[in-house]
């Protein structure tokens, strides 16, 4: 993938890029314009439904305060009176007196508050309730609501829907068990009144707006009083609905995922008539962003054809912007056949412009570097010519041949074979096979060579001893003939009024990115400022010759990276040490 990339041209690669960003802008604007319509929808519906919750909320307060007010009412009545009476003295011989009597105010209640939907006095003489219902023979109200009759300090208690046990019609309904309030009070009399589950459910759904919102009327440990037909919740098997409401109160809302991962919005609202009463309402994330689809099909469908404009257009774009750089690249196809001559004229002056003009800088300048190349080279051979001059300069010669000859007359006859041996590697790693690249062992061998021969023509004047840090530097490549003329210098010059046996000490090591040769000897020495000063004329044929030859051929090799130092303390140490870089394919030098 990345190969063919880098195959594109110029121009492909602008079009991609161009429909890249288009398509990229497109989607996060899409993407940004969905969460944020997403948000203000379910921030709009939850306020909705809370609304609607707490209207709902509110009607039902108002129904459960009416039917405890209309009990309380039937309390008063002198039936009711009359009857705890005879409860108290437990006169059982009035009791269908007194259920006749209690016949009104049962009617009254029902009239009163139309979910009522039966009403049961339960007295230690007998029941009493309306005798328009059917009382169950097989229902003990004690056994039904024994657990709710036993709990301590209770005036009013609400119990959620469930199947009526106390009268036939298999019914399902909300029951309120009151104690009465009389002077004539009896701890076993309890009132219960029963409301219709299906109208408390009407009165609790009446107020939606949206058949997709479930209400619920939960006890506060999250069991149910009031379900809707339709709703397949079962809040106990939901522990995020469970922890997020145990930790509600008064109203609000709070989103949770059930057990199969969908999310869910939750209205609640606490009813102030029972506390342990919430009316939660339950829509799902899913259902309610379902409109959003459409939107995302339209941001798709906006993005097909952006992306269609885009290719247009790029095409368009890039041809304008591209057509100068072609003609750069038609420019630049002449000069890699030599033609030199050309020039590039744009009337933009823009990059490309720039880039341009810079082109026809640097052509200018190549043709400068070319001449000064070729000026170059022929200082180059003239150097080359003058090291091999050096190496078979005619005084070295002549002494070297007259040693062997006087050995020879001397019957020396070991040493005019080292002398002849030596002379012929002398010449045949000074040639090279026409090579002006060697390694550092030949280098290294070559100058032994011409030292050996030195030591046999100035008997007793000189020592040398050539000290190498690694072995691994022997393969090194390294210009050839450059320690010969710094030795040779240091024979004929620095020892040449010396009493004493000189010494001259070759050290090669590794300093950093650079491989240091150093050449010292305990010589007369030399002015090294009057030295420099001879280096730096081109027509100096004096002492300073071998040195400058020497840094002239680094310096065309090299560069700048090379370097020649040279320091003297006459009588003591005279030294000249070369810098040269090393090759970074072998070191990991990272010079220029």
């Amino acid at each position: 993938m990345k190969r063919a990339y880098y195959r594109l041209s110029l121009k492909k690669r602008i079009q991609l890029f161009y429909i890249l960003l288009t398509v990229f802008c497109i989607l996060v604007t899409g993407m940004l314009s969905d969460y944020f319509a997403s948000r203000v929808m379910e921030r709009n519906a939850l306020g909705l439904s809370q609304n609607t919750l707490n209207k709902s909320a509110q009607v039902l307060d108002e129904h459960l305060r009416h039917v405890i007010v209309s009990s309380y009412t039937l309390m008063l009545s002198d039936a009711f009176v009359q009857t705890m009476k005879d409860v108290q003295s437990k006169n059982d011989a009035s009791y269908y007196r007194n259920l006749s009597a209690l016949q009104v105010p049962f009617v009254q209640l029902k009239l009163n508050e139309p979910l009522v939907e039966s009403v049961l006095l339960n007295t230690p003489i007998g029941d009493f309730y309306s005798t328009k219902d059917t009382r169950s023979a097989k229902s003990d109200f004690r056994q039904e609501f024994g657990s709710w009759l036993d709990r301590p300090s209770w005036s009013v208690q609400w119990i959620g829907a469930h199947d009526d046990p106390l009268f036939l019609g298999d019914k399902r309904v909300l029951s309120l068990l009151l104690r009465p309030l009389s002077s004539q009070y009896s701890p076993d009399v309890f009132l219960t009144v029963n409301l219709n589950e299906s109208l408390v459910k009407k009165i609790v759904e009446e107020n939606l707006i949206d058949d997709k919102v479930g209400l619920y009327l939960l006890f506060s440990d999250g069991s149910e009083i009031v379900r809707p037909t339709r709703s397949t919740l079962s809040f106990g098997d939901e522990p995020g609905f469970m922890t997020a409401m145990s930790q509600s109160t008064g109203k609000g809302f709070f989103r949770f995922t059930d057990r199969e991962g969908n999310r869910q919005l939750v209205n609640y609202a606490n009813l102030t008539m029972n506390g342990d009463w919430t009316l939660v309402g339950i829509q799902s994330e899913a259902e309610l962003l379902r409109p959003m689809k459409n939107i995302r099909w339209l941001i798709l469908i906006i993005m097909a054809a952006c992306v269609v404009i885009a290719l247009l257009f790029s095409k368009l774009l890039s041809d304008v912007l591209l057509k100068p750089l072609y003609k750069l690249h038609r420019l630049m196809v002449k000069v890699e056949k030599n033609d030199l001559d050309v020039r590039f004229e744009s009337p933009y002056e823009d990059e490309v412009g720039h880039v341009g003009h810079k082109f026809n800088r640097m052509l200018e300048q190549l043709q400068t570097l070319i001449e000064e190349v070729k000026a170059s080279e022929q200082e180059k051979r003239k150097s080359e010519i003058k090291a091999l001059q050096s190496q078979i300069e005619p005084h070295f010669l002549y002494n070297t041949l007259n040693t062997i000859y006087w050995k020879s007359e001397s019957e020396e006859y070991a040493d005019v074979q080292e002398m002849i041996v030596s002379l012929s590697l002398l010449f045949r790693l000074g040639l090279n096979n026409g090579n002006e690249i060697t390694t550092l062992e030949k280098e290294l061998d070559h100058v032994r060579q011409y030292l050996l021969i030195q030591q046999k023509c100035y008997e007793d004047r000189f020592d040398f001893s050539i000290s190498l840090e690694d072995r691994e530097l022997l393969p090194l490549p390294i210009l050839k003939i450059l320690l010969q003329p710094l030795v040779e210098n240091s024979i004929l010059h620095g020892f040449e009024h010396a009493r004493e046996r000189g010494m001259i000490r070759i050290d090669v090591r590794r300093e950093g990115a650079h491989l240091r040769l150093r050449v010292a000897d305990n010589g007369s020495g030399m002015d090294v400022e009057q030295v420099l000063r001879r280096m730096n004329d081109p027509d100096s044929s004096l002492k300073g010759y071998a040195l400058a030859n020497v840094r002239a051929r680094l310096t065309l090799y090299y560069g700048v990276q090379a370097s020649m130092t040279l320091e003297s303390d006459p009588g003591r140490e005279t030294a000249v040490t070369l810098l040269i870089p090393l090759p970074k394919e072998v070191y990991g030098w990272n010079g220029s």
